[in-house]
């Protein structure tokens, strides 16, 4: 790069979630660069949906996201050891009942 030469600003990251024809709940596809949300909805369907595979779209700036952290998986989930309550595996489910 020459001194007069400028910087080029990156266009943010966005993370993209399909719903497919068969499926209720959206899933994480990828990610993709675009200047605002209506650019990311056009750039995902032209990227993950090229083959009819989704009905919904979903795209969320990578900024907006937090996530816990692998190393914090004891303190945060070890917890729910402790309610039996949550598993409902101290009692019978009748024949009759069918799949649950």
């Amino acid at each position: 790069m020459t001194d007069t030469a400028k910087p080029r600003k990156e266009w943010p990251l966005w993370e993209i979630f399909v719903r497919s024809q068969n499926g209720l709940n959206h899933r994480h596809v990828g990610s993709l660069h675009a200047t605002d949300a209506e650019m990311a909805i056009n750039n995902a369907r032209d990227v993950y949906t090229r083959r009819k595979e989704g009905v919904s779209l979903w795209v969320v700036e990578s900024k907006h996201i937090t996530a816990s952290s692998p190393s914090a998986k004891g303190p945060l989930f070890d917890p729910a050891d402790d309610k039996t309550y949550r598993h409902p595996t101290f009692y019978d489910i009748p024949d009759e009942a069918g799949h649950m």
